[in-house]
């Protein structure tokens, strides 16, 4: 079995030796773009005394290459993947520099590039322009440009033929203007994340178009106006956050249509006095919803019924009223997070949400909630300082919880009052002066008593 094991060593290494032997070079001027570009990105480094042979087959981690196969049948290679800035010990990408740079005619010979991504690589005083990644063509798949502040410029007439893309990341730039009108066109597309940056205008283009799209992301920016109802044509997307921008009027009720979402954040925007969109009860799918910082106004909605699987829902500061309803501590079995924080709501804490022991964080600060708190002594231990009470003078404990220790907002609660009734009378008792108040109320009695 150990000759039959060695043979098979042996020609597994000869294929692969074979196979390096019969590639093809890479072309002698796309082997010189590439050190164009590595010097374009850290010119601390000698990149052409560190490799110089076929960067196809000894090249730095971040740039690959593949074989392809030419129309005259013969095969030709070609570099596929240009990755730069440090991301972690398992893949050492060829390191960014406070000078490094890029533009489109240094990345234009690249013409079956699939992947081009930059990390923490533009950061410096001297700006940087987005490059034209209509200069790729067809055969661009994925451009991701991560953490680089000194990234400005537009992506308007820069998108043009990217047929196969499937990745668009920009996050974390300084990226403005608006969003080119062709990007429902890019059917290819299943991410788009463009959060952080200084995107402004409206969402315009048919985006139902983007039927494979799974991650639409446009969070921190400066968008403005309505969110487009074509988006509830995106049937296969998991993830939607529209938060921190300025879009406005009615939270779009095509959102019903995404039936696979599972993460939807359009918190801090501006939408308007509509309440809580009802359809999110039939949004089965959905884990997280986030609206705060909207001023929907309104009650909480009976919804809940079949949200089971929400594990986080954030209604801080959206302008609620009304009583908190029992039928979120009944069906909310898998919540982690409820923050319904700065509103305007009433009445008590219901007792069902002392049954959630999913909860590691509950906000209810800055209501007007009062009575007493549902929770157990074991349950407030558990929260510790994420049970978020304060803002409710009316809110109240019982001595258990007020003696027992517990970090957080509880030892800011008053004691609750314990109330006994004696015939039709009610008699307060209150902490230590309970016995002296019931010693007064039997005298009293025993006077009544005599007078008969």
């Amino acid at each position: 079995m150990a000759a039959s094991f060695s043979l098979f060593c042996a020609l597994t290494l000869f294929l692969i030796f074979n196979q390096v032997i019969s590639q093809p070079a890479l072309d002698s001027a796309e082997q010189e773009s590439v050190y164009r570009v590595l010097d374009s990105i850290n010119s601390e480094i000698p990149w052409r005394n560190l490799f110089p042979d076929d960067l196809c087959l000894s090249a730095p981690h971040g740039v690959a290459c593949d074989l392809f196969e030419e129309s005259d049948g013969s095969q030709s290679t070609h570099v596929t993947e240009l990755s730069f800035g440090y991301v972690s010990d398992y893949s050492p990408n060829p390191p960014c520099t406070s000078n490094s740079t890029i533009t489109t005619p240094l990345l234009s010979s690249f013409k079956y590039l699939r992947k081009l991504f930059f990390y923490k690589c533009f950061f410096s005083s001297k700006q940087v322009t987005v490059p034209d990644l209509s200069a790729f063509g067809s055969s661009l798949e994925e451009v991701l440009f991560v953490e680089n502040p000194s990234l400005v410029g537009s992506l308007k007439g820069k998108m043009g033929n990217l047929t196969s893309l499937r990745r668009l990341v920009f996050t974390g730039n300084n990226v403005s203007g608006e969003i080119p009108d062709g990007l429902g066109d890019l059917t290819s597309l299943e991410q788009i994340t463009l959060s952080r940056n200084k995107f402004t205008g409206e969402v315009k283009g048919d985006l139902s178009k983007l039927k494979k799209l799974k991650v639409l992301d446009l969070s921190q920016n400066g968008f403005e106006g309505n969110v487009p109802d074509s988006i509830g044509g995106l049937t296969e997307v998991l993830k939607v956050d529209l938060s921190w921008n300025n879009f406005s009027g009615k939270i779009p009720g095509g959102l019903k249509n995404l039936r696979n979402l599972e993460f939807l954040d359009l918190g801090y925007n501006s939408f308007g006095k509509f309440g809580i969109p009802l359809f999110l009860g039939e949004m089965t799918s959905l884990r997280e919803v986030h609206l705060s910082g909207n001023k929907l106004g309104g009650a909480i909605p009976e919804i809940w019924e079949n949200l089971g699987g929400i594990m986080g829902i954030g209604l801080s500061g959206t302008g609620l009223v009304g009583n908190i309803p029992a039928s979120m501590g009944v069906f909310l079995r898998n919540a982690c997070y409820i923050g319904l924080d700065n509103n305007g709501l009433e009445g008590t804490v219901p007792e069902e949400f002392g049954s959630l022991e999913s909860l590691s964080e509950i906000n209810l600060m800055n209501n007007k909630l009062r009575g007493k708190l549902p929770f157990s002594v074991k349950f407030a231990a558990k929260m510790g300082e994420k049970l978020k009470l304060e803002g409710n003078p009316g809110l109240c404990v019982d001595v258990g919880l007020r003696y027992a220790k517990i970090s957080g907002s509880l030892g800011q609660l008053k004691l609750c009052s314990n109330i006994s009734r004696i015939g039709s009378s009610q008699v307060l008792f209150v902490g230590g002066n309970s016995v002296h108040q019931a010693s007064h109320l039997l005298m009293f009695l025993g006077f009544l008593f005599l007078l008969a």
